[in-house]
């Protein structure tokens, strides 16, 4: 066994999603494309609770412009 780590992750490019079951922490889950995020989330809702997150690119957050 090491020491914990003191820094936290550096995150992927990409579009992420959190998933969870009622009650307990989350996982984040990371797809490269927005369709795929929108497919997984489906498939995720079935049994677990899905938060989207959105897009992350150079390690921040992109906000999308509402139409």
């Amino acid at each position: 066994m090491g020491r914990p780590a003191t820094k936290p992750a550096k995150l992927k490019d990409g579009f992420y999603i959190e998933v969870k079951n009622p009650g307990s922490s989350g996982v984040l889950v990371r797809r490269d494309t927005k369709e795929q995020m929108a497919m997984a989330a489906e498939d995720y809702a079935r049994t677990k609770v899905v938060n989207v997150l959105g897009e992350m690119r150079s390690e921040k957050w992109i906000k999308e412009k509402k139409k």
